[in-house]
C-alpha cells in the first residue's frame, strides 16, 4: 500500500487537513439502501492522497467526518452522489453539502459518449486503465491492500476529472443545466430513502 494511502477506523483524525474541495466515495455491503450497510468513505484532497475510514457496522459515530461532509464551504465531489449520498444520510444521519456529481456532468457535458463509469472517465481524462476488479468484493471485513488501491483510485483523479469537465461544460454552454440538475440531488436521496426507485417525471 501507497505511503499516501492511510486507512483509519471509525473516524478522520482531527489533525488532517484536506482543504475545502475534496474527493468523495463510498463502499458498500451492496446496493439495496433497505438490505446494505456503509462499510467505507474515502476522501482525497487531490493531492495524491487518499484517507480510507472504515466503520464499525455498530458505531458510526464519526464527528470529523461529518464536520467536513456537512461544512458548507467544502466541496465535495462525488461520482454518482445519488448513492453515496443516501447511505451516508441513512448511516451518518446527515446530510452531505455542496456536492458535485461527476456522472451526472458527463451525462450532460459528454454528449458524445454513452460511457459515463468512473473507469471510462479515467481512461479519458487521465490516460490510465484502472482494474474495477474489487468493485464486487466484500468490503464488511478487513480490507485487503488490494481493496485499499481500490479504494483509492476511486478519489485519486476525481479532482482532475471535475475540472476536466467543468471546462467542457462551460465550452458547450452546458454548466447553468447543470448546476440546475445537480440541485435535485438531496430530493432524489429523499425519494430513495422512501422507496420511490422510478422515474418521476415518467407518464
Amino acid at each position: 500500500m501507497s505511503n499516501n494511502i492511510k486507512l483509519h477506523n471509525d473516524d478522520l483524525p482531527a489533525e488532517i487537513q484536506l482543504g475545502d474541495k475534496i474527493a468523495v466515495d463510498c463502499e458498500f455491503t451492496g446496493l439495496d439502501l433497505n438490505r446494505d450497510r456503509l462499510c467505507v468513505i474515502q476522501l482525497s484532497s487531490g493531492r495524491k492522497d487518499a484517507h480510507i475510514i472504515k466503520f464499525n457496522k455498530n458505531n458510526y459515530n464519526s464527528p470529523n467526518l461529518k464536520k467536513i461532509l456537512i461544512d458548507k464551504n467544502v466541496k465535495k465531489i462525488f461520482h454518482y452522489a445519488r448513492s453515496d449520498c443516501a447511505f451516508i444520510k441513512k448511516y451518518l444521519q446527515i446530510d452531505a453539502e455542496n456536492i458535485e456529481c461527476t456522472k451526472i456532468m458527463s451525462k450532460i457535458g459528454r454528449s458524445y459518449s454513452d460511457k459515463h463509469g468512473l473507469k471510462d472517465l479515467i481512461k479519458e481524462f487521465i490516460g490510465i486503465d484502472i482494474s474495477k476488479q474489487m468493485q464486487s468484493s466484500d468490503f464488511g471485513g478487513e480490507l485487503s491492500e488490494k481493496q485499499l488501491n481500490y479504494c483509492a483510485n476511486d478519489v485519486l483523479y476525481l479532482n482532475t476529472i471535475f475540472e476536466s469537465l467543468t471546462k467542457i461544460l462551460k465550452r458547450e454552454n452546458r454548466l447553468d443545466l447543470y448546476n440546475q440538475t445537480k440541485m435535485f440531488i438531496k430530493t432524489r436521496v429523499n425519494l430513495d430513502l422512501a422507496s420511490f426507485k422510478e422515474d418521476i417525471w415518467s407518464h
